[in-house]
C-alpha cells in the first residue's frame, strides 16, 4: 500500500480538500491518504466550512475529516509527503531526521507544470471564489498525481 500525506499550515483548508480530491481518484486497495497541518491552531476540528462546502459542490464529503498537526513519525508512515507552500515545505524539511525523510517531502504543485507559481494560495482569509480556485488548481494536479501514481 502506497501512503500518501497532504499538508498545509492549519489542515483545515488546503490539505483536507488535497486528501478528499486525492483519495477520489486512487483505489482505496493500493493507496492510503491522509492530511496534517504545520501548525497545531485546529487540532480536533472539521475542515473549514467553505472546504466543506466547495467538496460537497464537486461531489466530495470531506466533513468527517480532522485537522491534526504533522508529527514526526508521519515520516516513517508515509511515502510520499505534498505540502502546499514553501512555507509549509521549510517547516516539515526542518523536522526531517536524514535523507530518507527528506525525499519523501515534495511541493504540491511542482508537478503541475502549466502552474508557474508553485505556492497553493491559502483561500482562508478569502470568499467562496478562493476557495473554488484552490480547489480547481488541487483538482487539476492531482489527475497529474493519480496518473502518475498509478503508472507506478
Amino acid at each position: 500500500m502506497i501512503r500518501i500525506l497532504m499538508v498545509c499550515l492549519g489542515n483545515i483548508c488546503r490539505s483536507p480538500l488535497a486528501h478528499g480530491v486525492m483519495q477520489s481518484k486512487l483505489p482505496e486497495d493500493h493507496f492510503y491518504v491522509d492530511s496534517a497541518g504545520t501548525a497545531a491552531y485546529h487540532i480536533g476540528n472539521s475542515p473549514d466550512k467553505r472546504s466543506i462546502a466547495v467538496a460537497k459542490n464537486n461531489g466530495l464529503d470531506i466533513s468527517t475529516q480532522s485537522a491534526r498537526k504533522f508529527n514526526v513519525s508521519d515520516f516513517d508512515t508515509f511515502d510520499y509527503i505534498y505540502v502546499m507552500d514553501q512555507s509549509n515545505y521549510s517547516d516539515i524539511i526542518s523536522l526531517s531526521r536524514n535523507a530518507n525523510d527528506t525525499k519523501k517531502v515534495k511541493l504540491f504543485l511542482d508537478i503541475n507544470t502549466s502552474i508557474q507559481n508553485k505556492n497553493m494560495p491559502d483561500p482562508y482569509y478569502g470568499d467562496h471564489s478562493d476557495f473554488e480556485y484552490v480547489y480547481n488548481l488541487i483538482n487539476e494536479t492531482c489527475d497529474i498525481l493519480a496518473k502518475q501514481l498509478n503508472q507506478d
